[in-house]
């Protein structure tokens, strides 16, 4: 669980991203699929990301266990959309964000958590949730992951 939250500002920002609705269950898969792509599709241009990966949650179905995500990386610069994947912004603004260090199964507390402060502050916030992967699961053990949580204010 986090130890603290914080009000920050965020300047927009270009991204590579791939949208797409899936089961809560196949997240995993698809958000290492959706981030390999556009790393390869990067390659093809010589780039690289200009930051971490991230993933912005537009709409969490309990009842069907479906997602509407957006994955991707920070970019330079514009691309031309490609089949699924299409160049968008990070939008800037004042944020609220927290950062969870562990496994992902324990970031839906870290959201409590956050939003519970977000409240107690007098804030409110859009409807929008986006995360930043400091760090590759594959290679780094559950307990050192890095997530940044954050939520737009209004």
């Amino acid at each position: 669980m986090p130890d603290k939250c914080e009000i920050t500002f965020r300047y927009i920002q270009l991204a590579l991203t791939i949208r797409t609705t899936t089961r809560l269950q196949d997240l995993p898969k698809v958000m290492e699929k959706s981030l390999k792509e556009i790393k390869e599709h990067l390659s093809k241009f010589e780039e690289e990301p200009t930051g971490p990966p991230f993933a912005a949650y537009y709409d969490i179905n309990m009842e069907s266990e479906s997602i509407d995500i957006e994955i991707g990386f920070p970019v330079s610069r514009a691309f031309a959309e490609v089949d699924n994947m299409t160049t968008s912004i990070i939008p800037g603004g004042k944020i609220a964000s927290c950062t969870h260090t562990g496994p992902y199964p324990g970031i839906p507390r870290a959201y409590l958590f956050l939003s519970d402060w977000v409240k107690e502050n007098g804030y409110e916030t859009k409807d929008v949730v986006y995360e930043i992967y400091f760090n590759d699961p594959v290679v780094t053990p559950p307990q050192e992951l890095t997530t940044q949580i954050f939520l737009f204010l209004k």
